[in-house]
């Protein structure tokens, strides 16, 4: 019985975390670089913006000084594009959304790229929309989870999902 538990949730799982929606790329006001553990997204998301995407990068910073790579970068000059580097508070996803709101209400943004990573897609999606009234562009960094990785993000973003339906709202 508990093995078919677990294969039922393996495969309800597949359409919200390992194959999520992912939005085609279009233009927008600016790229927002969620913040994470898997640190590929940033130099990715700043990528779109070196490529044309979007005139403006947001930069979430969760771990705050103990990023001192990300912090430095926040501190250089970008010719290319607008940076925006900010500490969430909270340092979830969900004060992320509350810094999107403030900078987007600041600035006129009407359009948002979103770069995370795969599993994290829908529940962005989902806790982002709560906070945003404008369109948003869900894209995933490259990432290479291994099946224990898999498994870890289930159940984490299964317990984000369930923390976000308990605290509704932005």
């Amino acid at each position: 019985m508990a093995c078919l538990l677990v294969i039922a949730a393996g495969l309800a799982g597949l359409p919200v975390y390992v194959r999520p929606q992912i939005d085609p790329l279009r233009h927008a006001d600016a790229v927002m670089v969620i913040g994470g553990a898997d640190h590929r997204r940033y130099p990715f998301g700043i990528d779109l913006a070196v490529q044309g995407w979007a005139p403006n990068v947001i930069v979430s910073q969760p771990y705050g000084s103990d990023a001192p790579w990300l912090s430095r970068y926040c501190a250089d000059r970008h010719p290319q594009f607008n940076l925006y580097c900010f500490e969430p508070d909270p340092p979830t996803t969900k004060g992320e959304g509350q810094d999107l709101r403030r900078l987007a209400a600041q600035y006129g943004w009407r359009t948002v790229i979103v770069v995370t990573f795969r599993p994290h897609i829908s529940r962005a999606r989902f806790i982002l929309e709560q906070c945003f009234g404008g369109s948003l562009v869900m894209v995933a960094s490259p990432a290479h989870l291994s099946v224990p990785r898999w498994a870890y993000q289930y159940v984490y973003q299964t317990a984000g999902y369930l923390r976000a339906v308990a605290q509704p709202n932005c």
